[in-house]
């Protein structure tokens, strides 16, 4: 294993093709030691493929990097041996109890006999699976299983973590206490990438890249992106036919952007909300949309890269043909 750097994962221009499809296009960033850095974007935006060409799983079609110091080109095996990786799907055994699992991935990363017994023990402990140690790992809730291959990712103290989708599928309170664990080993120096479409997970990274079609199109900390990207005030428009008032509510002055939002709008406006939100619910009531609510709310994650994404598109920019 190599001596530990500032920079824990280094990648310059990285870039993936699949024929004439591109999954990644030119990815550029660095992730430092101890930092939690998230790769957020929609499903087949390239994250996966990102993850895994620094994995030493697949090799880059154009640019590279540094993962521990060692070169994603030329020396996949060396990195494979510095890094733990969990992937969206549950990758263990689920015929085997939980400490079989452990014990056979104890053999996986040649963890030397004298550690083996402790390392099982803060896998377990981590994990809060005392009671369930001799349990088929099958029988498992999500939650319980996830704790579980996190665990058995980290049995060799790898000094970087990759977590692609690592929640997917998980309860809301299983996802809390899972990043609870990642803070946990954040906060003794090991650096963890991990890849979310769960826009209110970006907000516990101390860092987020935001990807879309093969491109990161921002990076910074969350605090920083909301600042940067969300000159304007965000009004959340509760009303009838959501879908037919968006259109309504683009033509009013002062509104810069609408997205739906599940049953809501968020708009972005330039004026103060004092004067917009008349104007909006003058002309949603003049259409005939009853029932508006209209007030300031944050902005999120969310609002910052639908933002981003729209802004894009309006300026024309090529679109890139992503491979899932």
């Amino acid at each position: 294993m190599t001596a530990p750097t500032e920079k824990a994962v280094v990648v310059k221009n990285l870039e993936r093709r699949f024929g004439s499809f591109v999954a990644v296009n030119r990815v550029s960033f660095e992730v430092d030691r101890g930092e939690i850095f998230g790769f957020l974007g929609p499903n087949g935006a390239g994250k996966s493929t990102t993850i895994r060409m620094l994995c030493g799983i697949l090799a880059p079609t154009g640019g590279g990097g540094t993962v521990a110091g060692f070169d994603i080109r030329t020396q996949p095996e060396r990195i494979k041996s510095s890094i733990g990786y969990m992937s969206q799907k549950f990758s263990l055994y689920e015929d085997l109890t939980v400490e079989e699992n452990i014990d056979f991935y104890s053999g996986i990363y040649r963890i030397p006999s004298e550690r083996k017994k402790q390392r099982k023990q803060w896998v377990i402990e981590t994990a809060g699976l005392q009671d369930r140690v001799h349990a088929r790992t099958a029988t498992l809730s999500g939650g319980w299983k996830q704790r579980l291959a996190l665990g058995c990712a980290l049995l060799h103290e790898p000094p970087i973590l990759f977590l692609d989708e690592p929640t997917s599928g998980v309860d809301p309170l299983s996802r809390r206490q899972f990043w609870d664990l990642i803070y946990e080993m954040a906060a003794k120096m090991v650096s963890v990438l991990v890849t979310t479409h769960y826009m209110d997970e970006a907000e516990y990274c101390g860092r987020v890249g935001l990807i879309y079609r093969g491109e990161i199109i921002a990076c910074d900390t969350p605090r920083q992106l909301k600042a940067r990207f969300m000159a304007g005030q965000v009004l959340e428009v509760s009303c009838q036919r959501p879908q037919d008032a968006l259109a309504e509510v683009e033509a009013v002055a002062g509104v810069r952007e609408v997205a739906l939002f599940g049953k809501t709008l968020h708009v972005v406006i330039d004026d103060p909300p004092e004067q917009a939100m008349p104007r909006i619910r003058r002309r949603l009531a003049e259409r005939g949309f009853a029932a508006v609510s209209i007030e300031p709310i944050a902005p999120s994650l969310e609002d910052v890269f639908v933002s981003l994404i729209e802004s894009r598109d309006r300026a024309g920019r090529p679109q890139v043909e992503v491979a899932r």
